[in-house]
């Protein structure tokens, strides 16, 4: 439960405002939208959310402490089957892919949304991990650890100085005759990074040359490795580090993959980056929405509740609309993405994976833009009661602001996408 020092609201709303009452108005606008498998899954996670959230203190807690208790359910991610891995989770249907970590995110970011975004970092390293573990034991036990939330997990990329051509790192792999590397060089931003037990990395045997990227995973703490925690105001929840890596040991089984092979892992899991981050753009819209509607169908003003002022009525029909039109979008990418895994056994070939990274990259882009303006907007239309502590409001706005820098800038989403209409073009 939500604590705070001062009440700030008027008690009759703040009790509407609970995460339960929350849940129902969440319901009652997906009842045309979500199957019953997909509504079974969100009720099932609210499920545990609710009964969650009456034994915590959102305002003192780590949130790092929640992991273990939802990734032994399976509310870390849902994107992959994990065939590696006997987890039970959901019974025989085994629910899972891009859209049922939609449905997760929606209803696990009404309870947290700064968890939410830890979660979804971990998810960066989990996935490399699952597209090279070679069934190699320890790699399948770091996947798993993450999997189940008995370890946090990050992935080292953007640097001091490399921030969105990431391809092009300065930290230097050197190889030795043992087939290991000694890595030296600095990250920086890396969400989880100071309570991480896992950290994917890039580096490259010729700093700035992308053709000579490797990918490589380490386990923390590790000598030569030093972790510092970075002060970013908007997540304070959260760990964000800066690695300084000194001749640190990259041993060779934990070598995913050599010089000249990093760049290809790294944008192959470009479609699954962009839409994790979408996914959390989704969440976040959706739990700043239902606190707004909640607030403005209670709070009166000049004789009236203030919802049928048209200052705020229509300006909230607007975001609604804007939220409502995003999401569909999002869970139509979803469930054609997961028909596609499905069809071809569990990896999309890659052109049509290739025809899906714009569309990825458009999702995250607008995804973004659409998070922070609409979380802002119900804010203000709460007035004081959106900026207080009373809520999970001044926590979104936060997190809105990060999102369109984090999987890259929005120039680089515009690049990428710029890009695609030249390979469009070439096929005529």
């Amino acid at each position: 439960m939500k604590s705070y020092d001062v009440r700030c609201i008027n008690e009759e709303i703040l009790k509407k405002l609970e995460l339960k009452k929350r849940y129902e108005i969440l319901n009652a606008q997906f009842m045309g939208i979500l199957d019953d498998k997909q509504k079974d899954f969100f009720l099932k996670v609210q499920k545990f959310c609710r009964k969650y959230d009456s034994k915590v203190d959102h305002t003192t807690a780590d949130v790092y402490d929640w992991i273990p208790d939802f990734g032994e359910k399976g509310y870390i991610t849902r994107s992959r089957a994990f065939p590696e891995f006997d987890l039970g989770w959901n019974g025989p249907d085994g629910y899972v892919g891009l859209t049922a970590d939609l449905i997760r995110a929606l209803a696990v970011d009404q309870f947290n949304p700064q968890f939410n975004m830890g979660a979804g970092a971990t998810v960066l390293a989990i996935n490399p991990l699952a597209e090279h573990h070679e069934n190699q034991p320890h790699r399948l036990q770091a996947l798993k650890e993450m999997v189940t939330g008995q370890a946090v997990g990050s992935i080292f990329i953007t640097e001091p100085e490399v921030g969105s051509d990431a391809v092009r790192p300065l930290t230097r792999a050197d190889p030795q005759e043992d087939g290991s590397f000694l890595i030296t060089g600095e990250k920086i931003y890396t969400t989880n990074g100071p309570k991480s037990k896992y950290g994917v990395f890039y580096a490259a045997t010729e700093p700035g040359n992308g053709s000579t990227m490797m990918q490589g995973l380490f386990e923390l703490p590790a000598e030569g490795i030093k972790i510092e925690r970075i002060g970013i105001p908007w997540v304070p929840k959260l760990f964000l580090g800066k690695e300084t890596m000194t001749n640190a040991v990259c041993k060779k089984e934990n070598v995913l993959g050599g010089p000249g092979r990093g760049k290809s892992h790294m944008f192959e899991g470009l479609n699954l980056e962009r839409m994790g981050i979408a996914i959390l753009d989704v969440a976040e819209i959706w739990t700043a929405l239902t606190h707004a509607l909640i607030y403005i169908n209670m709070r009166k003003q000049m004789g009236d509740i203030i919802l049928k002022h048209q200052g705020v009525g229509f300006t909230f029909a607007d975001l609604w609309a804007k939220g409502m039109n995003f999401t569909l979008a999002a869970l139509r990418f979803c469930e054609k993405f997961d028909a596609a895994v499905e069809k071809y056994g569990g990896h999309v070939p890659k052109p049509i994976e290739a025809a899906m990274i714009p569309i990825a990259h458009s999702l995250k882009y607008q995804g973004a833009i659409l998070a922070e303006r609409i979380t802002y907007e119900c804010a203000n239309l709460m007035a004081g009661a959106g900026v207080c502590d009373n809520t999970l409001m001044h926590d979104l706005m936060g997190i809105s602001r990060i999102q369109e820098v984090i999987g890259g800038t929005r120039q680089i989403q515009q690049y990428v996408m710029s890009m695609s209409f030249r390979q469009f073009y070439k096929m005529i």
